[in-house]
């Protein structure tokens, strides 16, 4: 049975929100987090400041809406690259497949990145499903380190992954869904290890750290990758 239409009251309201959203973003790229101002928003899309609060009942609120967009979209771009990817891709083509995904969204997008990975918001406090949805940017990776064969440079790290996914049956689960039981540890190093990587080159390069030294964040990216892939005995 075809779902029923929105109301025009129900599209007049999604459209106000996306409308507010837009105007936000915009702020957001203009002078950061410090620049989104509910008032200024309100005054652009005509609406009085308590009319604004029926869409978004604090600047928390809204914040919260642009993260949760942010992580999805980023997650998105990171999920359709791996599903581009040829049947039976070497793991070391995959984590920097996807990696290259993730950089080329946050360069497009800077102001969004740094909304998620970037200096926390003062007195802002992001809801628990964030968490899960940081984690759908990780997930596609985790079959990267399927099969690897750590090196004793990020064993510890192994070892520690692998005492986190027995005490936490979640984690160990969110794991299984990718890479076979008892590869959880190795993969969950690898996500993290990848996480650490792709973020820190990436914050540093989307924030203007590069400017100057005479290289490109993409080249640096990739051969930090692949030190990482050389020390889980990537193919």
């Amino acid at each position: 049975m075809a779902g029923s239409a929105q109301s025009p009251r129900a599209r007049y309201r999604e459209q106000t929100r996306a409308e507010i959203k837009d105007i936000a973003l915009r702020q957001l790229a203009e002078g950061g987090t410090g620049a989104v101002a509910l008032t200024r928003i309100a005054k652009e899309v005509g609406l009085s400041g308590p009319a604004l609060y029926r869409y978004f009942d604090s600047r928390d609120a809204l914040l919260t809406d642009l993260i949760r967009d942010a992580y999805a979209d980023l997650a998105q771009a990171v999920s359709a690259a791996a599903g581009a990817l040829p049947t039976g891709t070497a793991p070391r083509i995959r984590l920097q497949t996807l990696a290259v995904a993730a950089r080329s969204w946050a360069v497009a997008a800077p102001h969004r990145y740094l909304l998620i990975q970037g200096t926390p918001v003062p007195g802002y406090t992001a809801p628990a499903d964030t968490l899960d949805s940081a984690r759908a940017v990780l997930w596609p990776f985790l079959p990267a380190f399927a099969e690897a064969e750590p090196s004793a440079s990020v064993r510890p790290v192994v070892a520690q992954m692998t005492a986190w996914a027995a005490r936490d049956a979640a984690v160990a689960e969110w794991a299984r869904t990718q890479v076979p039981s008892g590869a959880e540890g190795v993969a969950l190093a690898g996500a993290v290890l990848t996480w650490t990587h792709l973020h820190g080159a990436t914050g540093l390069e989307v924030s203007g750290q590069f400017e100057g030294m005479g290289h490109d964040g993409a080249t640096l990216l990739t051969s930090q990758l692949d030190l990482l892939a050389d020390g889980f005995g990537l193919g």
